[in-house]
């Protein structure tokens, strides 16, 4: 009997996907010189702000991506303001501590072809504490917690269409329908794919209630619920099909597979930073938001496209 071994792939648009890694190690692609720098007059009574949000998220991309204190941060835009020719004032470190606590960080997109079909899972990310290592070897100190990060991503772009963030006693199943608010309701999504944690009448109701199609594994000895709405029935046809074929089958029949590209996407996360800079819930939103928007920008200059062979 011969051994497993993994499916090789070959990437077929390799020209055009080495030129966009290139391309995200440019600093040019974080300064746009049609921006709104500084916002126009409101018409309000009392001190103006000095710097719009397009201001102060360009700053807090090049915190996270660099992952330098704020200091530094204000010192390097300077710098690369005046090397791109801009007479724009960088922000004080001050001011842009106090607006990264209500940033509403904007989150580029491309969007799809055809329905969206949105890939769902959470992971943890360090807020304080230790390293594992240290941890490990010393046991660490007690204070140690994690914030919770939820996300959703578009299959077809690998582009992050939704996130939320909260403390790590969270569960996952209670923010699917938060995630899915997050997306217009004039866009139709085709599926929600997502782990066994998501089989709740909640999921599975607020999946029905957007007119797609769940692709959820049903629990370990999975019982029919009562037909009382969409959802619900949805559910028990996949007990249905899960029974008559085997679990295996039909995560192979539903294309359950593809989850495991927004658990690639987790890890791109975590590529730039295993832990959070930011010590207050409000601002390790943004800090997090902002990772996501570096990512989509570098999804947005080009994905590779695999084939596999062999």
């Amino acid at each position: 009997m011969s051994s497993w071994a993994p499916t090789k792939y070959k990437t077929r648009n390799w020209p055009s996907y080495n030129t966009a890694l290139k391309q995200r190690g440019s600093l040019s692609i974080w300064f746009d010189p049609e921006v709104i720098w500084v916002p126009p007059p409101s018409g309000k009574r009392g001190r103006q702000q000095q710097f719009c949000d397009a201001a102060i998220q360009t700053c807090l991309t090049t915190k996270v991506l660099f992952g330098m204190p704020l200091r530094q941060t204000i010192g390097f835009v300077e710098s690369l303001l005046r090397l791109a020719g801009l007479d724009w004032a960088a922000p004080d470190y001050s001011t842009l501590c106090h607006r990264q606590k209500t940033l509403n960080v904007s989150l580029p997109y491309r969007g799809g072809t055809g329905p969206l079909n949105l890939l769902i899972d959470s992971t943890g990310i360090k807020a304080e504490g230790e390293g594992e290592w240290n941890a490990r070897k010393h046991g660490g100190p007690k204070r140690r917690f994690w914030r919770k990060l939820h996300i959703g991503i578009n299959e077809e772009t690998l582009e992050i269409r939704a996130v939320e963030v909260t403390t790590s006693n969270v569960g996952d199943a209670p923010m699917l329908p938060e995630l899915l608010d997050q997306i217009p309701p004039d866009r139709v999504i085709g599926s929600v794919t997502a782990d066994g944690a998501y089989d709740t009448r909640k999921c599975h109701d607020a999946i029905a209630a957007r007119g797609a199609h769940a692709v959820i594994p049903p629990r370990k000895n999975a019982k029919p619920w009562k037909p009382t709405s969409p959802g619900a029935i949805a559910r028990n046809e996949a007990v249905n099909a899960s029974r008559y074929l085997g679990l295996a089958t039909w995560r192979r029949w539903c294309g359950y597979h593809r989850q495991s590209r927004v658990e690639t996407k987790m890890n791109c996360i975590k590529l730039l930073g295993q832990s959070l800079m930011a010590r207050d819930i409000d601002r390790q939103v943004a800090e997090i938001q902002a990772r996501v928007a570096v990512l989509n920008s570098y999804t947005a200059l080009g994905i590779p496209v695999t084939e596999p062979v062999g």
